[in-house]
């Protein structure tokens, strides 16, 4: 973590409830953790790692949504992973407009990794500069994203969001994303009746 300290690097996270009708209610404006998957990348990407040649690899681009809130050990610099991500492409939504993509998730840099997990894909048209040194990432779970999810027959809501970067390792093959940040929130059950925006800052 103290690579991560020594630049710097933050983040700030805002979620908005947007009805129908287009009213807007702020559910959370606070910061997040910045995870050492960051840090991992970022090394890789200074040392210009021939392996991951592309600029592509070492961008966030992709994100989760996930259902158990903060990890058993607590939320810390080291997680890797969200406790409960959504499983299936189903469960985000197959009417939605998110593009979503079954990939193996990333452990450290040694290149273990998980079986494959869903993941939703942050469009390039979502992605902002607003800064010299600030990018926002504009997600969003449309009308038709989460809704009604549930778990072991009961209804379960949504309380945690993680970012991740495409491919930090490089290689040929399918892309392996690693988390970089990181945030937990009170319980939101999604209906169609809502859409929801996060609106999240990464200050380099």
């Amino acid at each position: 973590m103290n690579f991560l300290e020594d630049k710097n690097i933050s983040g700030h996270l805002q979620i908005v409830k947007v009805l129908k009708s287009g009213t807007e209610e702020i559910l959370l404006d606070d910061s997040n953790i910045i995870v050492s998957g960051m840090g991992a990348a970022l090394s890789y990407l200074f040392a210009e790692n021939p392996q991951g040649a592309l600029i592509y690899n070492y961008q966030i681009g992709k994100f989760q949504i996930g259902l158990s809130g903060p990890p058993a050990g607590g939320v810390t610099s080291s997680i890797y992973e969200l406790s409960g991500p959504l499983s299936s492409t189903a469960e985000y939504g197959l009417g939605s407009n998110l593009v979503l993509n079954n990939l193996s998730l990333v452990l450290d840099t040694t290149g273990g990794s998980l079986d494959t997990q869903v993941f939703a894909e942050i469009p390039h048209s979502k992605i902002t500069r607003i800064g010299d040194t600030s990018v926002r990432y504009t997600l969003v779970l449309d009308e038709d994203a989460c809704n009604n999810l549930t778990r072991n027959g009961n209804d379960a809501p949504i309380n945690e969001v993680g970012l991740f970067v495409n491919n930090h390792l490089g290689g040929a093959g399918a892309n392996k994303p690693k988390l970089v940040a990181y945030r937990t929130f009170s319980d939101i059950y999604k209906t169609s009746d809502f859409s929801l925006i996060f609106r999240w800052t990464i200050n380099f």
